[in-house]
């Protein structure tokens, strides 16, 4: 079994809380220039080939949870309470619940394969014998 001296766990001890030190300093901010965030709580993200495209339908709280039964209150769509960056932007103006009870779509707006629009510019000759 290793011995270490007081002092070498003192240097240990020191390494260790300048790492702490370290990960507790401030972060960058993210580059959320990637984001586009309209009104209605929808989020896209850019990425190089297409966009991520996130819509919040319809809202699927439980109101009748705490008596053992399973109401919703039908509402159909998140619409945003307040501007972005704002704690109200999470919150629907229709029914007052937290963005987090509507129903989270990601659609895929991807790229089409091939381009089949293009003519072809070759053309073939038949022989007759």
């Amino acid at each position: 079994m290793p011995t270490f001296s007081s002092s070498s766990i003192h240097l240990l001890s020191n390494f260790g809380r300048r790492k702490a030190e370290e990960s507790m300093r401030p972060q960058p901010e993210p580059n959320n220039a990637n984001y586009i965030s309209p009104q209605n709580g929808s989020t896209r993200k850019k990425t190089k080939d297409h966009k991520v495209v996130i819509r919040y339908t319809e809202c699927r709280k439980n109101h009748a949870a705490s008596m053992g039964g399973y109401a919703v209150d039908g509402c159909r769509e998140f619409m945003a309470s307040g501007d972005d960056g704002t704690a109200s932007a999470l919150l629907c103006a229709a029914c007052n619940c937290h963005r987090s009870f509507h129903k989270r779509e990601v659609e895929l707006d991807q790229p089409p394969l091939c381009d089949c629009s293009s003519t072809s510019t070759s053309t073939s000759e038949v022989e007759n014998y």
